[in-house]
């Protein structure tokens, strides 16, 4: 299994730092608000990651936090007469929910920063020690850039640049700092924000730290793989680096997996641009597996454009995978047959195949748009070599299958039972009575009152059937 690894900016075999394990740490939202689109794209590619490493049967500890201080939270907490913890259990549990639409797994751990801050508190303590970091006249603590000669490695980014580029930069309340390049990572409180006790002054932690401190009590000193999104490069992953490796004195984590970039219409998701939207909008659109469809039909590297006409695109392309799985479940009702039939031989030997695409293109740094196209050759094989005459044994296998590969994406294939309204329940059982009393114009009416309601039926010989439109 090969993964691109942004430290080294190239691929790299996977070699886990325990056989059979896997630790991996997701840096996860500031819970201020509703999650957006452009935050669902990690936690979709990422849980997929997740999901195929235990498909091929790795231990996977998986640990993604949840930011609940923070300016923005503070912020809404003003704009709305709370305190902050009120802001952030609320988006906490409201993006819990937008995540098991989309068919995220829960984590092995979410950690809230508010509940690490010991922590905090006894990593920064153990960088002023270290001369890794020094306190400010307010109380301020800081990271000192210069003492970890390796800062800018992740990034690529030099040292002597970025201080010359911070040099430019006349930030106001940082007058405390030895070098511009510096970092918070305990700030004073300021009137009216949450805040903790600290041998340095009443405040609460900077963002960074919280990361370093999390990953390191749930998962230990070094990591296997640290992800998140591409714009956490620098400087977020950067401080992460310089702060865990000059506390613990070993490499962080040996693989850094970042997902490319999201717009809209191929343009930023900007609120001034009128074109942001949130998971929650999107879920009132579309299924939300359309959604994480989506996000998977492009590499997770790879910039990817939302529109309407691509979420269009994936609602269909999903529903082939859909009318595939229902056929193949239709046709286990009535199969017999434990064994395959010799002209089903060839078909298992492509179906053999098939399954071997699939986890090359997934082994190839998770290329999930090549996993995808690998199914939908599973389901033009289905579909041309299964029917009522096939053995119970050929169809299931090509059943199990799909559903397998399709469980790593994350994509449901069973379809969902829907709960008519009591409104259209009388309408399809109207038409009905309509048809038994020959009133034929009458079951037409019926029909196209229902299809404006979005409502499709199909009258097929063991009854009527009905979908969505």
């Amino acid at each position: 299994m090969k993964i691109f690894n942004t430290l080294t900016r190239k691929k790299e075999d996977f070699i886990p730092l325990e056989p059979g394990k896997v630790k991996m740490y997701v840096c996860g939202p500031t819970v201020y608000n509703f999650i957006h689109i452009g935050n669902a794209r990690p936690m979709i590619c990422f849980d997929t990651v997740r999901r195929y490493f235990e498909y091929k049967g790795y231990d996977v500890n998986f640990v993604s936090n949840f930011t609940d201080v923070d300016d923005k939270i503070i912020k809404k907490a003003i704009e709305e007469g709370v305190n902050a913890d009120t802001i952030s259990k609320r988006y906490i549990a409201e993006c819990k929910k937008d995540m098991e639409a989309m068919n995220v797994k829960p984590a092995t751990k979410h950690p809230l920063a508010t509940e690490e801050i010991c922590g905090m508190l006894d990593m920064i303590q153990e960088l002023i020690e270290k001369g890794h970091a020094y306190q400010a006249a307010d109380g301020t603590v800081y990271f000192r850039t210069n003492s970890f000669k390796e800062y800018g490695k992740l990034s690529h980014k030099n040292l002597d640049d970025l201080q010359s580029g911070f040099r430019e930069i006349k930030v106001t309340g940082e007058e405390g700092k030895e070098d511009p390049s510096d970092f918070v990572l305990w700030k004073p409180k300021k009137d009216g924000e949450p805040y903790w006790e600290s041998p340095w002054c009443e405040g609460r932690p900077g963002w960074h730290i919280e990361c370093s401190v999390m990953s390191k009590k749930y998962l230990g000193e070094q990591i296997d793989i640290h992800a998140g999104g591409e714009d956490l490069i620098f400087p977020h992953h950067e401080n992460e680096i310089a702060q865990s490796e000059s506390a613990n004195g070993k490499e962080f984590a040996r693989y850094w997996m970042h997902n490319g970039f999201l717009n809209i219409d191929n343009k930023k998701m900007s609120k001034s641009l009128g074109n942001f939207f949130t998971v929650r909008e999107i879920g009132e659109k579309y299924d939300l597996q359309v959604l994480r469809f989506f996000m998977l039909s492009a590499h997770y590297r790879s910039p990817l454009n939302f529109s309407a006409d691509l979420m269009e695109a994936s609602k269909n392309s999903l529903e082939r995978i859909l009318n595939c799985t229902g056929k193949l479940d239709d046709l286990l009702k009535n199969a017999s047959g434990e064994e395959l039939q010799d002209k089903e031989q060839e078909g298992k030997k492509e179906l053999d195949n098939l399954v071997g695409k699939y986890e090359a293109a997934m082994e190839d740094d998770f290329n999930t748009a090549d996993g995808i196209s690998a199914i939908f050759e599973i389901v033009k094989l289905a579909n041309s070599t299964a029917d009522e005459n096939s053995s119970k044994a050929y169809v299931s296998q090509l059943r199990n299958t799909i559903g397998k590969l399709c469980d790593v994406l994350g994509i449901i294939t069973e379809k969902k039972e829907e709960i008519l309204d009591s409104e259209i329940e009388e309408m399809i059982a109207a038409r009905q009575q309509a048809r038994k009393n020959k009133d034929f114009a009458l079951a037409d009416q019926i029909r196209g009152e229902l299809l404006n309601k979005g409502i499709i039926l199909e009258d097929t010989r063991e009854g009527v059937k009905w979908k969505r439109a």
